[in-house]
Parts: structure tokens; sequence; C-alpha cells
């Protein structure tokens, strides 16, 4: 017995202890079981050792991917197999996928998918309980499908052990080993395979804990990155505000932070700012909802709006696509413009009642002129002119503003509604040639503008803008609306109508054309409508009485006609020519 124990003592096979213990066969039989016991504690001691190897290992990787490696390398080599696997749940389509092989040669089996339920990796991951077969071709337990099958024949797969990768009650995958001989896996494989099984699912479930932590912090550093450059953006739009810089800057500005361009249009369509390259067809200015960033097309388009009132549009284009921190700054660049707007159109209105105080005071004659050029000269600091045109505007004149051309629009010195009519005072010196430039604004509002001048301030002003209230009196009824007209243009009711007349003036506003060319050329066209008129507008009677062949007074009459335009032997126009004939000979 003492011999048994010193080589059980020294690790001595099953065969020496055999041979020590001779006939007594009560003695090798219980050195037989000790030698077992010692070698299963072994060998169980070093499968622990090889499950602290294993976890840390886990613990120090960080790709998803070396991990799985790592469970399937481990789990081949603890268990002795020919094959090792694992498949990951997949709770979009409700079955699992092959991840990870080791030792397969395969390219069918490791694209093998595996339903709930369907061969053995299906019932384990259905029954979340771990299953082993010695012969899985004949093993009826399971339910064999032809894609399962046909994959684990290619791979000559014979022997399976399967156990689930469970973590909080939550299905994770399939851990696998498996030969390619006819094999049983004794417990203590399987309780094995379960404990790799185990701490691979919770190493998978920390390392995509880790994952989604890395994400939401990236998430977390670009969302970081968009506030500090919206709030850049808005320091830049509020310091373009605080220094008084309008719409254009605004757009300049939004079109650098995006890299793309910027127009901005007023509630009706018109363009206030634009910036960077826009294309030359119409924007899509009126598709926004009121204050929100919409996609149209390739542009993006939001609302200006102040107190639910639309002021206008953004569009941008020229971007492929706008980020979440991008979008905050378009729509924070639409509430700016819109104080903007709205800062805009309440200077425009003081203005505007200011100078429609200054014109009432301007027109009545009853204020100090030296007060009224202080005034003035504050509310128009680049007015230099001593004598003005007075344009008196009578119907619905709420578009008259709107319509005037920048040319003339910067002529306007003073402009308001004064007695009911919309009155404009202009830098100009000409009446008729302002006259002119106001008939399209008269054609397209409807309105009728009276215009007389030029005056000087004062007393001569007030005179000049009641002389062109009684012009636009007469235009009216003579049925001359929206039209744009001086007293000459009247002819003799302009006469009639007039405090004043300059009657050389009147003269040359009718035959001027005529005089010029009979000046120019020495013919005698004034001497031939004289004789025309005469002769009751016979163009034979004037012949006799001028000594001419009717051919020539009819050519002569051809180049009066293009002379003075067409129409001009109208009764009405026939009428002034006549009168200004009369007169011309009256002055002599």
């Amino acid at each position: 017995m003492e011999e048994l124990l010193r080589l059980l003592a020294e690790g001595a096979s099953g065969s020496e202890l055999a041979r020590a213990a001779g006939e007594d066969a009560v003695a090798r039989d219980l050195a037989l079981r000790i030698r077992a016991g010692m070698d299963a504690s072994k060998k169980r001691a070093a499968e622990l050792s090889a499950l602290v190897d294993v976890a840390r290992e886990l613990a120090s990787a960080r790709d998803p991917g070396g991990v799985l490696d790592t469970i399937v390398h481990r789990a081949r080599t603890l268990v002795g197999a020919d094959v090792a696997y694992l498949t990951l749940y997949d709770e979009a389509r409700g079955d699992t996928y092959m991840r990870a092989t080791d030792g397969s040669a395969s390219a069918a089996f490791q694209q093998l998918r595996l339903p709930l339920g369907a061969g053995l990796g299906g019932l384990v991951a259905a029954t979340y309980k771990p299953y082993w077969t010695a012969d899985y071709p004949s093993d009826r337990r399971f339910r064999h499908t032809s894609p399962i099958d046909d994959a684990v024949g290619e791979e000559g797969l014979v022997a399976i052990c399967g156990t689930p990768l469970i973590v909080d009650g939550a299905f994770v995958g399939v851990l696998f080993a498996s030969n390619r001989t006819r094999r049983p896996f004794s417990p203590e494989e399987v309780s094995l395979l379960g404990s790799l099984a185990a701490l691979a699912a919770v190493t998978i479930v920390q390392v995509r804990a880790a994952a989604e932590t890395a994400a939401a912090l990236e998430q977390l550093s670009v969302a970081h990155t968009g506030v500090e450059h919206a709030a850049a953006a808005h320091d830049r739009f509020a310091e373009i505000v605080l220094s008084g810089g309008d719409v254009d800057a605004i757009a300049a500005a939004l079109s650098e932070l995006l890299g793309g361009w910027v127009v901005l249009v007023d509630a009706l369509g018109n363009e206030l700012a634009v910036a960077g390259n826009p294309p030359g067809t119409a924007v899509p200015w009126q598709e926004s909802e009121s204050g929100r960033l919409t996609r149209i097309g390739d542009c993006w388009v939001v609302a200006a709006t102040a107190k639910a009132e639309r002021l206008g549009a953004l569009v941008i284009g020229g971007v492929d696509d706008l980020s979440g921190a991008d979008q905050r700054i378009v729509e924070r660049a639409a509430v700016v413009t819109a104080l903007v707007l709205l800062f805009r159109r309440q200077a425009a209105e003081q203005s505007q009642r200011a100078q429609a105080d200054l014109l009432a005071d301007v027109l009545s004659g009853s204020a100090d002129p030296r007060t009224l050029t202080d005034r003035l000269r504050l509310l128009a600091p680049n007015h230099r002119h001593e004598r003005l045109v007075v344009a008196v505007c009578r119907g619905d004149h709420s578009a008259v503003r709107a319509r005037l051309s920048a040319p003339l629009e910067d002529k306007v010195v003073l402009v308001g509604p004064y007695g009911g009519d919309l009155v404009l005072l202009l830098a100009r010196t000409d009446p008729a040639s302002a006259a002119r430039d106001l008939a399209e604004v008269a054609k397209r509002t409807g309105v009728t503008i009276g215009v007389t001048g030029p005056a000087t301030w004062g007393e001569p002003l007030v005179k000049s803008h009641r002389q062109a209230v009684r012009l636009v009196t007469t235009m009216l009824r003579l049925g001359r609306t929206a039209e744009s007209a001086t007293s000459d243009d009247l002819g003799v009711a302009g006469l009639v109508g007039a405090a004043e007349v300059d009657v050389r003036a009147h003269i040359k506003h009718v035959l001027g054309a005529v005089l010029d060319y009979d000046a120019q050329r020495g013919t005698d066209l004034i001497g031939t409508l004289n004789a025309y008129f005469a002769a009751g507008q016979s163009p034979t009677r004037a012949a006799t009485s001028l000594h001419i062949h009717p051919n020539t007074v009819q050519q002569r009459l051809d180049r009066i006609t293009a002379l003075l335009g067409d129409g001009w032997q109208s009764p009405r126009r026939s009428l002034d020519i006549q009168v200004a004939l009369r007169l011309r000979s009256a002055l002599g």
C-alpha cells in the first residue's frame, strides 16, 4: 500500500499502479479510482485556467469582429473539435446567421442562416437550451431542412454540440463545436462550451455597449461642434444687425457659411438680396411653410415672418445637403432677416410720416421756410436742388411708390398724401420730361397725374401745386384718366385751367417739332399748316392758295404727320394746333 501511495504521489500511470498492486484487486481498483479523480481535477484546473485566459483575452479586445474570431478559435481548441463556429441572432429577420468560423472549409456552410426551430442550432436558438448529438445526419430529434443538411454535408460535419449565448435573458447567438466523425460529447465538454458561451455572450454585449457608447460620444461631439457652429453663425448675424448691416450682408454671410447661393425675396417675390451664383431660373419662394425650412427640389426654402406676417423668404441652393446644425443656422438667419425687414419697414413708415408732415407744411405755405429747409436737410441730406417739379397723383395711389423706377425714384425729394392726392416733389427742371417718365406709372396703376413746375421753395411751389391740382381735375373732366400730362399736353383746356400761361413755351410744346424742322431745313411747313386750316383742312384749296400742286401739299402734310405723330388732325389735336398757330401769329 505504501508503494501505491508513493506512485500516486509521483503521478504514475494506471498500468504502473496495476503492476504495483499485483494480486490485490481491491488495492488496484482503489488506486485507479484515485488516479482518475486526480486526472479529472487536473483537467478541470486546466479548463478553468484556460477560461481565465480567454476572459483576459476577451476583456482586452475592442473590435467586435476580433472578439468573435477569438471565441470560436478558443472553443475549437478547448473542446478539441474539428470545427467551431458562432451564429448571431438577427432580430429583424427572426433567425440566426453565421458570423465567425474556425476550421471551416465550405463557403456554403459559412453563409448559412438557421431559422428558429430548424436544425440543431435553430432548436438551441428557439429553446435557449444546449443540444448535442454524436451523429447529426441521422438524429431525428431535429427538424432537418435541405439548406441546413446540404451545408452540413458539404462541410462533412457529423457530431455537433451547440450552446446558447444569453445575457440577462436576452438571446445573443449560438456557439458550436463539431467533428467530422462520430463523437459523443461528455457533460463536462458541454458544460465547458456553455461556460465559454456565457463568457463570450457577456463580452459581445460589453463590446457592443462600448461601440454604442463610442458612437454616442461621436454624435455628441458632432452635435457639440454643430452647436458651436450655430452659435458662431448667430454671433455673426447679431454683429451684422448691430453694426447696421442690411439683408445683403445677411445673405452674403449665409452663403459663405453654407458654401452655396442665397436669394432673398420679399412677400411679392421681388429679389431683395442675392449672394453666390444662383441659377437664372425662378426660385421656388412661394412653396415654403411659415417659419419652417422645407426641401423643394434642389433648393431649401424658409419663410421670413414677423408677427405671423410673411415678409419674405430665403432660398438656398448649390449645396448637396444641410446638416441639422446648418438647418438651424438657416432658420436663425430667417428670423434675423425678418427682424431686419421689419425694422426697414418701420423705418420707411416713419420716414413716410415725416415726409408727409413736412410736405403738408410746405404746401400749406404756413411754415417758416428756413425751418422747412432744416427739416428737409435731415430727411434728404443729398438734396441740393432749388427748383422742383410737382406731380399730383389722383386715384388709388397705394402702388405708385412701388412702381417708381430707380432713376425717377432717385429724383423724389418728398412724397406723401395731401388733400386726398399723392404728391411728389421731384428734383427736375423739365415738367414735360417728368410727365413722360411718369406715364408708365400712371398706366400701370390707373392714377391720373398732373405735372407742373419747376418752382422754387415757398409761395411759387405752393402755386405750382395748386396748378397741378387744377390740371388733374381738368384731365379727369376731359376723360384723360390713367395718364400723365402737363398743362401744355391739354392744349386749349390746359390754357384755360392754368393760373399763369407761358405762351411761347406752350407754342414750343405744341409746334416745336415743326418749327425746328423749318429752322434746320429752310422749309415752311408752318405756312402749309396755316393754309391747310384756313382752307378748311382741304389739301386742294390749300394748294390753290399756296400756288403749288396738291401733291406737294400732301407730301408736306405727310412730313407734318411724321413730326407731330398720328392723330394730329383729330378734332382735339387740330384745335390745339390751330390755337398755337394763332398765338404764334399774335406774338409776331
